[in-house]
């Protein structure tokens, strides 16, 4: 996730300080990873930078000076260049699972273990975030479907791994 990019369309609907930046983003995109705020001000500062926010204003306060920042016309327009980009299909080509079973099967371990309890795992997350589901709301349940349906995917290639295992131990040990 480009987190400079979803700080900028966070911007277009009004100046924000930073701190309410964070929120926002934790609130809106963040659901399991919250930004830090540390994340939140070099990503400002970046984006001042290359002149696709500025500083609204300066509020002095108890603590550190607030800075209100606000889009520029070009944090705009390189926020409607980023959503018109597609986002790269990820193929998985390098998996560290395949990479297990792999070595697994080199070393004369059991391989068919480790893909049951790889299975296991997947299929206790899918119940997790299938009650996570059922009690959130509309991008909560957006979010879970997302992760629900890689699981699925993952769980579908364990299956089919599991049945090929001969197959590809004469393969490997080749």
């Amino acid at each position: 996730m480009s987190i400079g990019h979803t700080l900028l369309g966070l911007l277009e609907s009004g100046p924000r300080h930073g701190y309410d930046l964070k929120r926002a983003f934790d609130d809106k995109c963040g659901l399991d990873r919250p930004l830090h705020y540390g994340q939140v001000y070099s990503t400002m500062s970046r984006l001042l930078k290359n002149g696709l926010v500025e500083v609204e204003g300066i509020e002095a306060g108890g603590g550190p000076e607030r800075k209100r920042y606000a889009i520029t016309e070009a944090g705009v327009t390189d926020v409607a260049q980023w959503l018109a980009q597609p986002e790269k299909p990820e193929p998985y080509l390098q998996s560290t699972l395949y990479t297990k079973v792999v070595i697994a099967l080199l070393t004369g371990r059991s391989a068919a273990d480790l893909l049951d309890t790889q299975r296991a795992e997947h299929l206790r997350l899918m119940r997790v975030l299938t009650e996570r589901k059922r009690s959130g709301d509309l991008s909560d349940q957006l979010i879970c479907d997302h992760a629900l349906f890689h699981l699925e995917a993952d769980v579908r290639w364990l299956e089919l791994t599991a049945a090929r295992l001969d197959l590809l131990a004469t393969e490997v040990m080749a």
